[in-house]
């Protein structure tokens, strides 16, 4: 077991109502409306990149992003949606996931709970895509009955080159797909982490730089018109995006790595220090624009609800 060092206890503000008592919350409640609520995976990230990497890229940016808007936030969801990732039973991939109706109900739950708390403003934020699958419907079914403001802020890797494009911190091109699967943006945001925590959590040196993204064998076994360059559902067919499949991950990249080779190997810890800093100070820039907004709840009560089973 690993002990702490005790050191002075500070009194500053907690922005995470989880470390807080409902003494605390009434504070929050006082000054705002808005919470923000975390939703991570976990889920395999090839060989060199942990279990934790869409829960990293979520939980960094929320935190910081609390402070500079000064709006609560709740501890990260660190459990998505991804059956992709499994692999094989008996295999171990470190993958843990919830079917989309668990999923869809628990997310449901928290934000129930939260307006029965007295917030009227539910700003998830996913650092894996695969969640904005199942939670549209949660989403939908909370504004419709309670007529709260509800978002899902986009903290995922792939959303990162179109955000930050002119940050000129991401050094890969698009072709490389820096945005991908276990690639320059999530390493780097790892090996900051990696900085933070104190022990090593990457290794870079375990990437295979062969190991191009490939369409199904299914696929290229009948016809050689099927291409892959990254991790996207659509089965690609001279060069489009034809059809929605719903492929595993080991179908269409062997190691866990979507890209060209080299995605990962110029990720740097610098990088991943400037992409959460990029990433909260937009979402803070959001939160300052949604105080704005006038949003009348009703139907707060936990119990007084239309909800059904998704």
């Amino acid at each position: 077991m690993e002990w702490v060092e005790q050191k002075e206890v500070k009194k500053e503000k907690i922005y995470n109502l989880f470390r807080c008592t409902y003494v605390e919350v009434r504070e929050w409640l006082k000054e705002t409306d808005i919470v923000i609520i975390p939703l991570g995976s976990t889920e395999q990230h090839g060989k060199h990149c942990p279990v934790c990497t869409d829960s990293l890229a979520t939980e960094i940016p929320c935190q910081l992003a609390a402070e500079m808007a000064n709006v609560p936030h709740i501890q990260l969801m660190p459990i998505g949606y991804s059956p992709q990732h499994l692999h094989p039973a008996g295999i171990g991939s470190g993958t843990i996931t919830f079917s989309s109706s668990t999923y869809q109900n628990i997310i449901y739950e928290i934000g129930r709970c939260l307006i029965h708390n007295g917030f009227n403003k539910l700003i998830f934020a996913t650092g894996h895509t695969s969640n904005m699958k199942a939670i549209d419907p949660v989403m939908r079914a909370l504004r419709y009955e309670t007529n709260c403001f509800i978002c899902c802020v986009r903290n995922d890797a792939e959303a990162a080159p179109a955000l930050f494009k002119d940050e000129g911190i991401i050094e890969c091109p698009p072709e490389e797909c820096p945005g991908w699967h276990g690639s320059e943006i999530e390493a780097s945001e790892c090996l900051y982490f990696e900085q933070l925590y104190g022990k090593q959590i990457v290794h870079i040196d375990r990437a295979d730089k062969e190991d191009y993204t490939h369409a199904p064998k299914w696929a290229t076994d009948v016809s050689k018109k099927f291409t892959k360059n990254n991790g996207s559902p659509y089965l690609t067919m001279n060069g489009k995006d034809i059809a929605w499949v719903p492929m595993e991950h080991q179908e269409y990249s062997t190691n866990g790595l979507i890209g060209c080779p080299g995605n990962p190997f110029v990720a740097t810890a610098e990088k991943g220090k400037k992409l959460f800093y990029a990433k909260a100070k937009l979402m803070a820039e959001f939160i300052e624009e949604v105080k704005k907004f006038k949003v009348e709840v009703k139907n707060r009560e936990y119990w007084n609800r239309t909800y059904r089973p998704f």
